[in-house]
């Protein structure tokens, strides 16, 4: 499965925030969409870092609670993992994996195009594995 079918399927909706946002109202996005990252972006399809649950923890543990009235440029993940449309599920889970990341902005010509995250990716595996299930279960019962 390409990464165009995976977004086919959930929607291209990328939350941003802008890098001089305050970090507490990047963590209000995240608590309300109920997600664990935000793309960072000064302009409409740019993206110019992301920010994630783990990004702010690390903020927390390091600089203490003033860190949430900074901005989230100061805290986001500047050198962002990208993909395009046309990777497969297969290799954006092994770049996750190597990279140790959970979320990866789908970019083409510049340009953003939607967000995938682990459990996206996760569940696009277990749908083909069960398609590949059942057509077994089916060559078995009719063969």
């Amino acid at each position: 499965m390409q990464i165009a079918q995976l977004l086919r399927r959930k929607g291209p909706q990328v939350v941003t925030v802008a890098p001089g946002a305050p970090v507490r109202a990047a963590l209000s996005l995240l608590v309300e969409r109920g997600i664990g990252a935000l793309v960072v972006s000064g302009a409409p399809g740019v993206v110019d870092g992301i920010l994630s649950e783990r990004d702010v923890v690390r903020g927390l543990h390091a600089s203490g609670p003033g860190v949430l009235d900074g901005p989230v440029s100061a805290l986001m993940t500047a050198e962002v993992r990208t993909c395009v449309r046309t990777a497969s599920v297969h290799d954006l889970a092994r770049l996750m994996t190597e990279h140790r990341v959970r979320h990866v902005p789908v970019v083409e010509d510049g340009r953003l195009l939607g967000i995938v995250s682990i459990g996206d990716v996760v569940k696009a595996r277990l749908d083909e594995l069960e398609e590949e299930r059942a057509h077994l279960v089916d060559y078995i019962q009719t063969g």
